[in-house]
């Protein structure tokens, strides 16, 4: 009997969809620019410069990525690069619509002696990191050659990884731990996931990911059958022997451990939901998935009990309720929560005093921990605002939400395109996960399968965390959504992704060496 695997290898038509990826990468490019046209109509009543600047970039460095993989992934999935695009694309509008320094409205109220609050969208910013995040698209399928053999030449290909899987776990761990480094690393609205080189900051975790799915996937291929060994039997479940817990309960620890140091609950999601998935590909065990929820669940509630855990429990507390969090509030040791808002006196006699932060200051005169609810509850009026249609690129108020072209962006486009909008996004990153699921079934080596499938579900756990985070459906995390934030972190770790994906895609997809039986009649020879 065949294995599922080889049944998709055998309806795969071996042919280069290359006709059928350059029309939905022009598709994609349409979008693009049509979004960055209705920006500059709706806002401003002109076709806006940054159509040619910023869309005319994308538009450039689209065509050199579709080229490059033309060349040397031809018979890679046609889907991949284009959906990329277009969630890069559409992002960059996003921003530009947010940025309002690129706005005539803007210049024209600043010249009759207005003011603004200085807003953080910076589409030029944005623009440099997508071409460096193509860059290394580009890069990545040029050194990822060969990705079905371990000795293929000036290549560094996953295949080949597999013999560091050790070290480059070790780099994963080195990458976490660089945000709790006095000196380099920062922290940011509580979270401490931060470094800073220079004039730039980093977010190592976003890089640490893949070389954890690595590590995972090297591990587990090797110790996939004893811990697809069935121990005790409760009920319909088959669960594992006791011997085998060892790995997860350490992944568990580890989670916890960057969860402690860098306070933030989104990235030890990610890192313990990836195992676990990564676990149940290699051994089919749904005892696996219930012993890691298990295991999730204990984590949050003792992390919720740690007195130094203030801005977790915070974050929890305002999922729960965010009410008395809204434009400031205070956590006191004895768990009442003090509103700090600008209508108390507690604001008012701190911004008498001179303080730059008055509802902060407040809060550690009481000895208290802050936090502020409003970015949530404004994300939440933003999406009920956009309604069924939204109100139409550049005609509704996104900048009004804190962080609106980053943490929150999702809620922007929700605003501004409406839940039709915000679920055309989620089919894109579906499809993304999808046909990177189908890549992993279709791959010939183990450790391969189990490479592909835990990239997909990096994405497919990314945006579950953050979209769960701005919709209120789960505590507000830190991380960022795939491709449409603005950062150069999450950006350049995105592409290298979709770089791996196309090159794993073209390996599985490309027909095999014919044998010399296939080539014609043997000719024999009599030596008589």
């Amino acid at each position: 009997m065949t294995s599922l695997g080889e049944q998709i290898r055998a309806r795969i038509p071996y042919q280069r969809r290359n006709a059928a990826s350059l029309a939905l990468l022009a598709f994609a490019m349409i979008l693009t620019l049509s979004a960055f046209a209705e920006v500059g109509l709706a806002r401003d009543g002109t076709i806006p410069s940054g159509l040619f600047v910023y869309g005319g970039g994308l538009v450039i460095l689209a065509v050199v990525a579709y080229v490059v993989q033309l060349k040397f992934a031809s018979y890679a999935d046609p889907l991949l690069l284009p959906l990329a695009v277009a969630l890069n694309g559409l992002g960059l509008a996003m921003i530009y619509r947010l940025d309002l320094d690129t706005s005539r409205d803007r210049k024209v109220a600043e010249m009759a002696g207005k003011h603004f609050l200085k807003d953080a969208a910076d589409v030029p910013s944005q623009l440099m990191w997508t071409f460096v995040g193509i860059g290394l698209f580009v890069a990545a399928i040029l050194l990822m050659r060969d990705t079905n053999r371990p000795d293929a030449p000036l290549s560094f290909t996953p295949k080949k990884a597999q013999r560091y899987t050790y070290i480059i776990g070790l780099t994963a761990i080195v990458l976490l731990l660089l945000p709790i480094v006095p000196g380099i690393g920062a922290s940011i609205n509580g979270a401490r996931v931060w470094i800073h080189i220079g004039p730039f900051s980093v977010q190592p975790g976003e890089f640490a990911k893949l070389f954890l799915v690595v590590f995972f996937a090297g591990y587990l291929v090797n110790k996939r059958q004893a811990m697809s060994l069935i121990g005790k039997k409760v009920g319909p479940m088959s669960l594992p022997r006791a011997r085998d817990l060892g790995p997860i309960l350490v992944i568990w620890f580890f989670s916890l451990g960057v969860l402690f140091m860098q306070k933030d609950l989104g990235t030890a999601l990610l890192y313990f939901g990836l195992f676990v998935s990564m676990l149940y590909i290699a051994t089919q065990r749904v005892s696996w998935v219930v012993i890691g929820l298990g295991l999730l669940a204990v984590g949050v509630f003792v992390a919720t009990q740690l007195p130094f855990m203030g801005h977790v429990n915070q974050r929890i507390d305002i999922w729960q309720n965010p009410t008395p969090y809204y434009d400031g509030g205070c956590l006191l040791d004895s768990g009442k929560v003090v509103p700090v808002n600008p209508n108390t006196d507690l604001f008012k006699a701190a911004k008498a005093a001179g303080s730059s932060f008055p509802g902060q200051s407040a809060c550690i005169k009481l000895g208290g921990e802050y936090s502020d609810s409003a970015q949530l509850m404004k994300g939440m009026f933003a999406l009920g605002e956009g309604g069924v249609l939204g109100t139409g690129l550049g005609q509704g108020q996104p900048w009004q939400t804190p962080l609106s072209f980053s943490d929150f962006i999702f809620d922007s486009m929700g605003e501004e395109l409406g839940l039709t909008g915000l679920m055309a996004l989620l089919l894109i990153y579906a499809l993304i996960v999808q046909r990177g699921m189908k890549t992993a079934v279709a791959a010939r080596d183990p450790f391969l399968k189990l490479f592909a499938g835990g990239v997909s579900f990096v994405v497919a756990l990314q945006v579950f965390v953050i979209v769960g985070g701005v919709t209120k459906l789960i505590p507000l995390t830190g991380l960022t959504t795939p491709f449409l934030s603005q950062g150069g972190s999450s950006l350049m770790a995105n592409w290298i992704l979709i770089a791996i994906l196309v090159r794993m895609s073209h390996d599985a997809r490309k027909p095999a060496p014919q044998s010399i039986q296939d080539e014609g009649m043997t000719q024999i020879v009599s030596t008589r």
